[in-house]
């Protein structure tokens, strides 16, 4: 029995590498953030609404969601984004990020169970676990499922 499985992997803050299983992924698309309409009292995470496909699709920071730097901070601001667009039991949500890294195969069986004192406190809760890849680094496998079900959104349901 075949336990690999393949994921998408992207950049979470300057140095972390995160994944989220490829069949969980929807499309993949650049956002031009002049495209994207604000929502006001949203929690800062929440970028806006954007319309895909004809319908509105909320679109997250993810990075800030989950604890690191918002993109709006600093000087490298950039207007376009990946959009990585995910859906769980008829949601969809999308996960802006600054670069989409590749598509990668992982052993299930070597992934290790998610332990707090290694991630930021705010990543935890979306955390399948991680895995070591070849050149020693901490790849995070975030669980798209849960951060759609995050308390965040039940405003919108």
């Amino acid at each position: 029995m075949d336990s690999s499985e393949k994921f998408l992997s992207f950049n979470l803050g300057i140095k972390d590498t995160a994944i989220i299983p490829l069949q969980q992924v929807t499309e993949i698309l650049p956002v031009s953030l002049n495209e994207v309409c604000c929502v006001p009292q949203m929690p800062s995470c929440v970028i806006g609404i954007y319309n895909w496909r004809g319908e509105m699709l909320w679109l997250i920071d993810l990075e800030e969601m989950l604890g690191y730097l918002p993109y709006s901070y600093g000087s490298s601001f950039v207007s376009k984004m990946m959009a990585i667009i995910v859906e769980k039991e008829g949601k969809s949500l999308g996960f802006l990020v600054r670069q989409i890294m590749d598509i990668e195969e992982f052993n299930l069986k070597q992934m290790k169970p998610p332990s707090p004192e290694l991630v930021p406190q705010d990543v935890a809760p979306f955390l399948q676990g991680y895995f070591i890849n070849s050149s020693e680094k901490m790849i995070i496998n975030l669980d798209a499922g849960a951060i759609i079900k995050s308390p965040l959104w039940s405003i919108n349901d």
